[in-house]
């Protein structure tokens, strides 16, 4: 089989070759190993690569399945996870100077998960510093866009979007507090779900935002999200607000069909002046896929919905400010980045009874999009309205108030900042690309706990479209701006 093909193969394709023998898990975290070798040093999506720990877990997981000990479809598959989990033995540094050296001693629950199901830790990938979008350095390195390496990759959950768009391991888990995983899904061309919050553990994560950090897969194809998320959803006693609901088996329910579904395309995430006319028309392609598939779409209005961006900012930059003064602000002010450090002092400083007010306004918010479920199966709108910015175009611009990154940051957070206030799981699925080579993507929604919805609907999308089958030449995009010959 040729390397390139296999190294692009969904995680089900993998697993079956795996287990039927065709193909070595060693040799496949090799591929991956010496992939980011080749590459990486141009994309910049790991922070560290635990190449010696991986090879001696998959020989002795190819040891486990030559036994007969076949641990199911994650087994032998390699994995990433963005660098704000804490792995056992392996560097946890939030893509801060501030981490460098820190070395846990017990994995996140995500990780223990998935190792318990046979995959494989490849390392750690690359993000904005403590998961703050905001920050302006990259300190490992900045994260480019494998389709093309003029354009930015999102934040923050960076590296998990890229590495799994560019072939360099077979899923991530990255994580969700305004679209984190979102959106670096949208700017790479791949899948990625924020869950219902209490859906998966976030025990063993720096959590920025309490009230709404979620972690979630990275894949590149649907049904491979479905399966990625049964191994890592469930009630965990280390993180009390993991929900006590069984985990549905996801992937059963992907090919239900979807004729006679009830889907509201939101009016204030799909329409306005900013609307770029590449995401309009990829949008509209869409809505017809899915209209011929039996679906019933009519426009919905949430007209609280833009009141989530300044409600979702305030209260999570102030649940990042108390974590970040009881643990560093008072030692390493200076060590911050500058990004970093503006938005959280200032949100230091935000009053109690502000706070309390926004959480009430939250509610509100949130009410709003529970009660259109009790019409719609699921809801659907825009990553953003318009396509992924020039990296020179984004954060360092949004911080000097330039006017096309503002409205950049803006036209996403209004699409992805009112589910996370919601807490409901919104899974963000390719739909095309500029004439730039810049994926674009919609959102699939539905109400807590409606996940096997969202991936029925996404599915069903997927298999009538050929973008998830479509992979970035690196050897144009690296190789050819100077990466390793």
């Amino acid at each position: 089989m040729d390397k390139d093909q296999i190294a692009f193969m969904s995680v089900d394709e993998q697993g079956r070759l795996i287990e039927s023998g065709e193909l070595s898990p060693v040799d496949l975290v090799q591929l991956y190993l010496d992939r980011i070798e080749r590459y990486d040093n141009v994309l910049h999506s790991w922070i560290t690569v635990a190449g010696e720990q991986a090879l001696a877990a998959t020989k002795e997981a190819e040891k486990e399945i030559a036994a007969g000990n076949y641990k199911g479809p994650l087994h032998g598959i390699p994995f990433g996870v963005k660098d704000q989990m804490t792995t056992k033995s392996v560097r946890t540094t939030m893509a801060s100077v501030i981490q460098d050296n820190f070395g846990p001693d017990e994995d996140a629950t995500v990780v223990a998960n998935l190792k318990a199901a046979g995959a494989i830790l490849l390392g750690k990938n690359n993000m904005h510093e403590f998961g703050k979008g905001s920050s302006i350095s990259f300190h490992y390195g900045e994260p480019k866009n494998p389709w093309n390496l003029e354009y930015e990759a999102s934040h923050s959950s960076t590296g998990s979007g890229i590495s799994v768009a560019a072939g360099l391991c077979s899923f991530s888990i990255g994580e969700d507090t305004g679209g984190s995983i979102r959106g670096p899904a949208w700017a790479n061309g791949v899948v990625g779900i924020r869950p219902t919050y209490g859906r998966v553990s976030r025990h063993g994560g720096l959590m920025y935002a309490w009230t709404q950090d979620t972690f979630g897969p990275v894949t590149r194809t649907v049904a491979d999200n479905a399966l990625v998320m049964e191994a890592i959803a469930g009630h965990d006693p280390k993180d009390t607000l993991t929900s006590t609901r069984p985990v549905p088996n996801y992937q059963s329910t992907l090919d239900g069909d979807i004729k006679g579904i009830k889907l509201g395309l939101v009016k204030e995430m799909s329409t306005g002046q900013e609307l770029h006319p590449d995401v309009e028309k990829s949008m509209n392609d869409a809505l017809e896929v899915l209209r011929s598939l039996g679906a019933e779409i009519e426009e919905v209005s949430l007209p609280k919905a833009k009141y989530a961006v300044p409600l979702q900012m305030l209260t999570s930059d102030a649940d990042g400010a108390a974590i970040f003064l009881e643990n560093w602000f008072r030692t390493d002010w200076d060590r911050f980045d500058r990004g970093t450090r503006t938005r959280i002092g200032a949100a230091a400083l935000i009053p109690a009874p502000i706070y309390n007010r926004a959480m009430r306004g939250r509610a509100l918010v949130r009410n709003e999009i529970l009660a259109s479920f009790d019409k719609y199966d699921g809801l659907l709108a825009l990553m953003n309205f318009i396509p992924p910015m020039k990296r020179g175009d984004s954060v360092e611009k949004l911080n000097s108030q330039d006017d096309v990154a503002q409205r950049m940051f803006k036209s996403r957070r209004i699409c992805t900042y009112p589910f996370s206030v919601a807490n409901v799981p919104a899974l963000s699925v390719p739909t095309g690309f500029t004439d730039e080579d810049v994926p674009m993507s919609i959102q699939v929604v539905s109400k807590p706990y409606g996940e096997e919805t969202v991936y029925r609907v996404a599915h069903a999308y997927e298999q009538a479209t050929d973008w998830h089958s479509r992979h970035p030449d690196l050897e144009k995009t690296v190789i050819a701006a100077g990466g390793t010959s």
